[in-house]
């Protein structure tokens, strides 16, 4: 038995294509708009003889929406804690803290805070007259009211 070659019924993109890169990413690396691509390629070039299953097509469809609604809430999750981050930053400011610098402590006011990229640094003028800037919250060991 000889056989044909098969030829797509619409024009496609060849998988070899490289793929634009997506905003949001799986854990596979690849986005939902790349997950589609895949889908539309696996329809495109099906052998007509044996077409996909309609399970398997439903079932990569709801795997992909799922993979898009992680997507999403990992995006939501991320926009909360950059907020939490600066609430937590501005509650700090005025108030007297000491920070862990080494095997010493600083202690000083919190007179600025500076937020980049959901990451907050507070900048204290200390006892002896000195400013420093870039603390991370995280080297903070303790919060006082400024007395």
């Amino acid at each position: 038995m000889q056989t044909a070659p098969i030829t797509p019924v619409a024009p496609g993109t060849p998988a070899s294509d490289p793929v634009a890169p997506d905003t949001a990413t799986s854990a596979f690396g690849l986005g939902f708009d790349a997950l589609l691509k895949i889908i539309l390629t696996q329809l495109t070039y099906q052998d007509p003889l044996k077409p996909m299953d309609n399970f398997q097509f439903v079932s990569q469809l709801a795997q992909f929406s799922q993979v898009q609604q992680v997507q999403t809430t990992n995006d939501r999750l991320e926009s909360l804690m950059a907020v939490q981050a600066t609430n937590q930053a501005t509650g700090l400011l005025g108030r007297r803290v000491d920070v862990a610098a080494g095997a010493a402590t600083l202690s000083g006011v919190v007179t600025a805070v500076a937020l980049s990229g959901g990451v907050a640094t507070v900048t204290i003028d200390t006892d002896d007259d000195r400013t420093i800037s870039g603390i991370a919250i995280g080297t903070i060991v303790q919060v006082r009211e400024n007395n």
